[in-house]
């Protein structure tokens, strides 16, 4: 189960978010040696042990010149792979609609017929020993683990955004626009998330949960909750 408290990044139950973890330390150690490499350079100067004539160095312009550029194409890189990746949705098993209300969330199972429902947040007074205090719900989002998972996101009022950071997305609601992201849960487990827009008084009491299960409980549900 993620852990929505925890410093840093929750851990990652989708290929896409564990790419995304990746990247951040990739930048993070790039970041690193560029300020290391700056402190080292103005710790001599300022030591008066480098005092090489800047004023007509060629070499020097050169040098300072394509290495941010090789910098630069060493992030633009991976960070434009994981974007394609992200807009890749191929073949889902699965297509969920989720609905965003003034302050509250509605799924639709589009593969399965009269299979919706709204998803409110579990008041404190009747919340479950164990359960995270505003971000459990009355009504779970549940898919079946490592299937891919197409989700579309709208909103009925103003805009929300659809946000679920231990499988790496985050889509906007917008009214009147149909958005539409992906994932692959890789582990079961209960991943939750917030609204990620500012949408009214009630904006932090509207939490995302999404429950990922084993295929045969996952069938057992649908049918249990369409029945």
């Amino acid at each position: 189960m993620a852990n929505h408290s925890q410093f840093g990044f929750q851990d990652a139950s989708s290929p896409i978010m564990e790419e995304l973890v990746e990247f951040h330390d990739h930048a993070l150690m790039v970041a690193l040696a560029i300020c290391t490499l700056v402190l080292y350079l103005l710790t001599f100067m300022l030591s008066g042990k480098l005092t090489s004539n800047t004023v007509d160095a060629q070499e020097i312009e050169l040098v300072w010149t394509i290495l941010p550029a090789i910098v630069l194409i060493m992030l633009a890189l991976p960070s434009l792979q994981i974007l394609y990746m992200m807009d890749e949705i191929n073949e889902p098993d699965l297509t969920l609609k989720a609905i965003g209300h003034q302050w509250y969330w509605s799924y639709e199972y589009t593969d399965f017929k009269d299979l919706t429902f709204d998803s409110y947040m579990t008041p404190t007074a009747d919340l479950p020993l164990g359960h995270f205090r505003l971000l459990e719900v009355d009504h779970r989002a549940v898919v079946p683990m490592e299937s891919p998972v197409r989700v579309i996101v709208t909103a009925d009022d103003v805009l929300h955004s659809w946000a679920v950071p231990s499988l790496g997305v985050k889509t906007d609601a917008i009214p009147g626009r149909l958005n539409q992201t992906s994932f692959i849960a890789t582990r079961p487990g209960v991943f939750y998330g917030q609204c990620s827009e500012i949408c009214g008084a009630n904006h932090s009491f509207m939490p995302i949960v999404v429950e990922s299960a084993p295929l045969a409980y996952f069938e057992n549900w649908s049918s249990l909750l369409s029945s």
